[in-house]
């Protein structure tokens, strides 16, 4: 059968004598054993969109660990679904669907996926999106530049804001002493489905990298620390995701609960009610404060925070790629200040440090760091404060630990000139928050690279190469693009991701003033 290049034979078997025949299964179609799920054929391989992977979290199951689901019989599996419940946002769209426990499976092109030996498949990446564990969805997501690299994809939905991290007292006496952490169990539901179903699509359950940014590099740090995701997957990427490393207990968030479910209607806090509730009440009420929507030290999917996991080696030991980029905080700066109408000032510039999450007592001490005088605009000097105190030091905290004991690659995306769709501020952006991203894939319904110049088209070139080499082999150094160090004991180097071709620098701490971050917070 020489067409079987593009085209997979099924053995279809009927009747008392077992007459069996080859039926011819398009390019575009899996056998699930009991029927085909079809995709979309693209440029770079097939798309499969819309799968679910988990049982809806409907009615009695709203507030339950998800309930895996096997493959479909039959599927047309060439739309997406709808993200988790959220308010519009620039992460994603608005949803009242609890029915959202889906993900999507891209397959580059290849001669031969089907029915062969291991070694044959290709790496698995698994990417987990961000949005405060309180907006995004899997399908603004095109990975089209890794999948043409030779690994399949997979974006994943995942229960987010309180229908994904509320914790309460009712709900924690019948889930045996812990509640909260939904939408990392259904994360980890999703990986594995993977080990259960990616070899059909022609991947390898035995080499899946994890890796996601701002909420989803957190969770791939929860994920580390979770014992219940052992052996799901064998190497990380953490994009910007070590913001919050002692996350809230499981006690705190009970009594955040209480209060939540009053607000929302149900002064008897009764799961009935809680149950009963339609979305739109739930996400009404839902604001946790200002800690925004994290995961939980509950006992059972999280036994310790991901802090102490890392600093006692008490984690998924794999290899890890990490880091951050140049100027994270500047988005928030301009989310929290020049769009509400009170940019940054210097009347303004002790409240706004405040406001950032410094407590107040060491507001007078950091701001003596960060002087006005030392940067262009008042808007760049809460932007350099912002970076290093909630992400730069603490990637590198976590950097660090990690390194102790698995392969560690440090990165830093530093693009001053990052493309953006946002408003102009009183400052420039730089390298924003998730600025690095459109350098992999392609965001929001854009194909990856729109608005790129070449120069910037290199640097996602040896991005993606790097970030794909890393899922093949656990190295970024197997790409052809410059050498990357590893980070360890002896050797504190971190790769500038730049447009130009990356360099190996070694004052990532010095030029973040992480000694004064260590010594003023112990972070």
């Amino acid at each position: 059968m020489n067409t079987l290049n593009r085209k997979v034979a099924k053995l279809v078997c009927s009747g008392a004598l077992m007459l069996c025949s080859l039926v011819a299964l398009a390019a575009t179609e899996i056998d699930t054993g009991r029927g085909v799920i079809v995709g979309v054929e693209t440029d770079y391989g097939v798309k499969y969109l819309g799968i679910p992977y988990a049982e809806p979290p409907v009615g009695e199951r709203r507030w339950q660990p998800p309930s895996l689901l096997d493959l479909p019989d039959d599927l047309v599996a060439t739309k997406v679904a709808s993200g988790c419940p959220q308010a519009s946002s620039s992460f994603g769209q608005s949803s009242l669907s609890e029915d959202c426990l889906y993900l999507n499976v891209f397959q580059p092109k290849r001669k031969r996926f089907a029915g062969l030996g291991r070694r044959h498949k290709l790496p698995v990446m698994v990417w987990i999106h961000g949005g405060a564990f309180t907006y995004g969805e899997s399908h603004s997501y095109s990975p089209e530049r890794l999948v043409e690299q030779g690994v399949v994809v997979v974006t994943i939905n995942y229960r987010l804001g309180a229908l994904g991290f509320m914790a309460h007292p009712a709900m924690s006496a019948e889930g045996g002493g812990a509640s909260g952490n939904y939408g990392l169990m259904d994360q980890r539901a999703a990986l594995q489905w993977v080990q259960r179903h990616i070899s059909r699509f022609g991947g390898d359950p035995n080499n899946v990298t994890l890796f996601g940014e701002s909420a989803g590099g957190l969770s791939v740090h929860a994920q580390l620390a979770s014992p219940l995701a052992e052996g799901l997957f064998q190497r990380a990427i953490i994009q910007s995701g070590a913001y919050a490393l002692s996350p809230p207990t499981l006690s705190q968030w009970e009594y955040l609960g209480l209060g939540l479910a009053a607000a929302m209607g149900c002064p008897d806090q009764s799961l009935s009610c809680l149950r009963s509730l339609p979305v739109e009440q739930v996400l009404a009420h839902q604001d946790p404060g200002p800690l925004g929507w994290l995961p939980i030290v509950d006992g059972r999917v999280l036994p310790q925070t991901m802090s102490a996991a890392l600093s006692t080696g008490q984690f998924n030991r794999v290899p890890v790629m990490q880091g951050t980029t140049r100027d994270e905080y500047s988005l928030f700066v301009a989310l929290n200040n020049d769009f509400l109408g009170t940019p940054v000032t210097a009347e303004n510039y002790l409240s706004a440090i405040a406001g950032s999450g410094i407590p107040v007592e060491a507001v007078p001490a950091v701001a003596a760091y960060y002087p006005l005088v030392n940067y262009p605009t008042p808007g760049q000097a809460l932007s350099a404060l912002g970076t290093d105190f909630l992400f730069a030091c603490n990637g590198l905290s976590s950097i660090q630990r990690l390194s102790e004991y698995v392969t560690t690659y440090a990165y830093e995306f530093n693009d001053p000139q990052a493309p953006t769709s946002l408003p102009p501020v009183s400052f420039p952006y730089g390298a924003y928050h998730s600025s690095e991203i459109q350098y992999l894939m392609g965001t929001g319904g854009n194909p990856q690279g729109v608005g790129l110049d070449p120069a910037q088209r290199a640097l996602s070139d040896e991005m993606v190469r790097y970030w794909t080499s890393f899922a093949k082999y656990g190295s970024p150094n197997l790409s052809g693009a410059p050498l990357w160090i590893r980070y360890g004991a002896n050797y504190h180097l971190t790769q500038s991701l730049q447009p130009g071709g990356a360099e190996v620098i070694n004052d990532f701490a010095d030029v973040h003033q992480c000694g004064l971050w260590s010594a003023l917070l112990g972070s």
